[in-house]
């Protein structure tokens, strides 16, 4: 059948609407046709070159939508139901699958980063045949996905697909963080390195969780002010000087540091800053997604002698069978307003001006709608 997507042909170039072939799925798989998709900014590492992938490809890994037709074996959904869809499909039977770490599963890793489905081909291509490749298992910049039917999580037919499609990253990932991964306790001291869509999101599940001082760092003033409607307790503006913003943030904190410093930026130099903002015993929390090729410098002396934990936080730990339909329960009654984070909605021949806001920081969170 013919779609249309956003094709990224070449790093550094704007993503191109224009009309492609998306095969049938095939067994284990499901064509849904896609009602809502996250603007994230882990698209735009793909159109910046600092993720790897093959080109051309159809991004968009952040999307909800309805199943239009599943292929053989299929159990998981059916026809006419309302999906989000997960970009971390999973087999169910491995270590990590049963030790509940889904997000772990490598038994699709390579293909995603591949481009690829489980047969080692894509469903896409241009018009002229040339093969078109898929974004972390989802590409979902188009009106219709064939998805593995393992990224298909069946929802009420009363979600508004944009919250949906945001519960399928942004959510997960930023509240998982903190109730999955650092399972932050009540009371706690939080700082959050970078107010994005993730970092906002992990400032809501700090106040889900309970934290107390809940301190914001970006250096757009529009995302801090967001950051506070959604329960930061602190703001600090970012500049040149990291060790001014730590000093804030102790003097904040009775001069002791944050208890859990969550870096949503995936840079290294704010990783490493993020480290000077917890105190001793503290824990440091690395949820942003680094370029492909980097390096943290985070000294082994200060880790020991002051005995920081650092974290790794894939996903938000997720189990998308059980934590998506809970994210929407919690959204549902009033305590994750995913519904505010959704500050812009734009069809999808508007792509490049949604990620144009992004970059400037006027949004909290574009959504492309169908």
């Amino acid at each position: 059948m013919r779609v249309t997507a956003a094709v990224l042909h070449q790093t550094r170039t704007p993503f191109q609407v224009e009309s492609v072939e998306l095969a049938p799925p095939g067994a284990g798989e499901v064509l849904v046709r896609m009602e809502a998709a996250g603007v994230c900014h882990s698209d735009w590492h793909v159109a910046t070159g600092d993720s790897k992938m093959p080109l051309p490809v159809v991004a968009g890994h952040e999307g909800a939508g309805i199943v239009e037709a599943v292929g053989e074996s299929v159990t998981r959904v059916r026809k006419g139901q309302r999906v989000i869809l997960c970009w971390a499909p999973h087999c169910g039977t491995c270590y990590h699958c049963t030790h509940d770490r889904k997000c772990l599963c490598p038994a699709f890793t390579a293909k995603r980063w591949a481009g690829v489905m489980m047969d080692g081909s894509p469903r896409l291509a241009l018009v002229d045949g040339t093969p078109v490749y898929h974004f972390c298992s989802v590409a979902c910049f188009a009106d219709h996905a064939v998805v593995h039917e393992s990224s298909c999580i069946a929802v009420s037919d009363d979600v508004d697909p944009a919250v949906g499609a945001l519960v399928g990253c942004a959510v997960t990932t930023g509240v998982g963080a903190v109730v999955r991964t650092a399972k932050v306790p009540a009371g706690a001291s939080v700082a959050v390195f970078g107010v994005g869509g993730v970092g906002l999101c992990i400032v809501m599940g700090a106040r889900l969780a309970g934290a107390t001082t809940i301190i914001a760092i970006d250096p757009e003033e529009s995302r801090l002010a967001m950051a506070r409607r959604f329960g930061a307790t602190h703001c600090i503006k970012a500049g040149g000087d990291g060790g001014i913003v730590n000093d804030q943030i102790k003097a904040d904190t009775r001069g002791l540091g944050v208890d859990y410093a969550f870096e949503a930026v995936g840079l290294p130099a704010v990783q490493e800053q993020s480290l000077g903002s917890v105190r001793a015993g503290g824990t440091v929390v690395l949820a942003g997604l680094s370029p492909m090729g980097s390096s943290t410098n985070l000294p082994g002396a200060i880790l020991t002698r002051r005995e920081i934990t650092v974290m790794g936080s894939y996903y938000g730990s997720a189990d998308p069978d059980r934590d998506f339909p809970l994210y929407i329960d919690w959204h549902r009654r009033g305590d994750l307003p995913i519904d505010q984070l959704i500050t812009a909605r734009y069809p999808l021949s508007r792509i490049n001006e949604a990620y144009d806001d992004m970059l400037k920081g006027r949004i909290a969170r574009g959504a492309i709608v169908w």
